[in-house]
């Protein structure tokens, strides 16, 4: 499960820990600034550096500022189904360092290359030689080693904004590192389009040269029985109480989602991001589930599918992505190779 080192973080990074977080806070700051100076070393690395770029090859980025769990990956896929349906030929590149998701973008979009590589030049190398004329990566907007076109950045509404770098809070990079992106996507689950608004607000006066801030709703889509990914969808709100068993970068958020569909509180099993489950954890769930049913998202259900026996009544919630505002910029961007539109 979950360890409590990290749950305590997320606590901390909401700002939730009380008055211990108050104390780690304080005690963490020598290893932000570290971490800040380190940071700064390697962007000047780049900024000193030549970046690779390759012929005939559009580079598009899809990142994060913050770690974990702001909507990139179904963001991702989205930007490789615009670039289908303009008639262009995508791949998708992937760092590698969680296979859940790279499957996921095998089962959205079959027919179009998911190279998974550590390596990102590598990547792309391979990638051109398979036909693509274009890529996108998904988590890249600190592996700047890859020239690209376009890069866009997630931001979780959810999160504060500005906040802390690692350790003392969730982002990877200064405020200031969006001065590289051609465009923002803010995201949100569980925030309000007016607290998003309050947010590109904030965003547009800190980065006031970024071209484009856009925003996302990520919310409940259709729910499947997981033995049967194949089968008509059900109507989640005939669920009733359930267990939530669940590995990714935001499981309350989950919860959250489960609850509001089925209409009654549900139990939360969360293991860490990218977590592969054991039979004996499989087993654990359907122990405590009980008589309930078992709901997990797709991130979970291509995982946790060779385990349908074990899980018994098991349903996946799969995400549906739907604008709020800035979706015609965002595709114009993409179109423009990262010019203003």
């Amino acid at each position: 499960m979950m360890s409590l080192l990290q749950r305590f973080a997320r606590r901390l990074w909401r700002g939730e820990a009380g008055v211990w977080g108050a104390v780690v806070s304080v005690l963490l700051l020598p290893l932000e600034w570290a971490w800040r100076y380190t940071v700064m070393r390697r962007n000047h690395h780049f900024e000193r550096t030549a970046i690779v770029s390759i012929g005939g090859l559009r580079v598009i980025s899809v990142g994060n500022l913050a770690v974990g769990g702001t909507g990139k990956t179904p963001i991702a896929s989205w930007v490789v189904r615009v670039l289908q349906d303009a008639g262009k030929r995508p791949a998708l590149l992937h760092g590698g360092y969680g296979l859940d998701e790279p499957e996921l973008h095998r089962r959205w979009t079959p027919d179009v290359p998911v190279i998974v590589e550590r390596d990102r030049v590598a990547a792309a190398h391979e990638a051109l030689d398979r036909g693509a004329g274009v890529v996108v990566l998904d988590d890249a907007f600190q592996h700047r080693r890859l020239g690209r076109d376009v890069d866009l950045v997630v931001l979780a509404v959810e999160d504060r904004f500005p906040g802390p770098v690692l350790p003392r809070g969730p982002y990877r990079e200064p405020t200031g590192a969006l001065e590289r992106a051609s465009g923002i996507v803010l995201s949100r689950r569980t925030a309000s389009e007016t607290e998003a608004r309050a947010l590109a607000d904030r965003v547009r006066s800190l980065v006031p040269d970024v071209p484009v801030i856009a925003c996302a709703q990520l919310k409940p889509g259709e729910w499947r029985p997981l033995a049967a990914p194949s089968a008509e969808p059900i109507d989640g709100r005939s669920v009733g109480p359930a267990l939530v068993l669940t590995a990714v970068g935001r499981p309350d958020a989950v919860r959250r989602g489960v609850s509001d569909i089925v209409g009654a509180n549900v139990t939360l099993l969360a293991y860490a991001d990218h977590h592969e489950f054991s039979e004996s954890e499989v087993l654990d769930a359907r122990r405590r589930a009980g008589h309930r049913p078992i709901v997990v998202t797709e991130k979970d259900a291509v995982k946790l599918e060779p385990f349908a026996d074990e899980l018994g009544v098991c349903y996946v919630m799969e995400q549906a992505l739907t604008w709020d505002w800035g979706e015609d910029a965002v595709r114009s961007l993409i179109s423009a190779g990262g010019k203003a539109p």
